[in-house]
């Protein structure tokens, strides 16, 4: 299986398939947005498109970047999100990195969003639906955050059925930039735990797929087969 390594910048046409990376935080807070109940997660362009979506749907949850603001109900944070209950809700996400990501894909025939919390199963996923060709995209730092892109060449050795020491990866993502500004309280909107929940590896059994949905990109859990179901079939 063919694997690149691209920033958003550097996605100048439409892959097959994509897998947007970003582990602190957008990807693992989605990921715990489903874990505490969220039906769906709409993935917004801008603060105003999200604000406007909650402005027409007063029960959905708008989550956005950075410190609490007039409007949002939550922040991307791991660690916050954690001890609420989303239980048959819809959230509206908005953030720097890892919306933007998901939506410069768009048009892919199969758009996944991961971190380490849901490794394991995006690259069974990626076994089972991938192709030959699998573009990663590494959200942060403009394509060079060494958490995401370890996480993303975690998972493609994992996709081509390769062996892998996660160890070494999530050493990587633990000394990166992303989480020595998270730790020493540099990004607004966090919480102490975050760094720690974002390196859980495969803390949840199911991937994430992101597809159309009228004028919506929209983000779902995706139940995978476990390992041994993967060898019977």
């Amino acid at each position: 299986m063919d694997a690149r390594f691209l920033g958003i910048t550097e996605l100048t046409e439409t892959p097959s398939v994509a897998v947007v990376v970003d582990v602190m935080r957008a990807c693992t807070v989605a990921a715990w947005a489903f874990a505490r109940g969220a039906e769906k997660i709409v993935l917004a362009e801008s603060l105003d498109e999200a604000l406007a979506l909650k402005s027409r749907h007063p029960d959905w949850v708008a989550l956005k970047d950075g410190p609490p603001a007039p409007g949002f109900d939550a922040v991307n944070s791991p660690g916050l999100l954690r001890s609420v209950d989303l239980g048959g809700r819809t959230v509206v996400q908005k953030t720097t990195a890892g919306t933007v990501g998901a939506l410069a894909v768009k048009e892919a025939s199969l758009v996944l969003c991961a971190g380490f919390v849901v490794a394991e199963a995006t690259a069974r996923l990626l076994r089972a639906r991938g192709g030959d060709s699998v573009t990663y995209v590494v959200t942060g730092e403009d394509g060079r955050a060494d958490e995401d892109l370890a996480c993303a060449q975690y998972i493609a050795r994992r996709a081509a059925g390769a062996e892998a020491e996660a160890a070494g990866f999530l050493r990587r993502a633990a000394g990166s930039r992303a989480a020595t500004e998270l730790a020493e309280g540099v990004r607004q909107g966090a919480h102490p735990d975050d760094v720690a929940l974002c390196l859980e590896l495969d803390r949840f059994p199911f991937a994430m797929v992101a597809e159309p949905e009228g004028p919506l990109m929209v983000l779902r859990s995706c139940a995978v087969p476990s390992t041994a179901d993967d060898a019977v079939s």
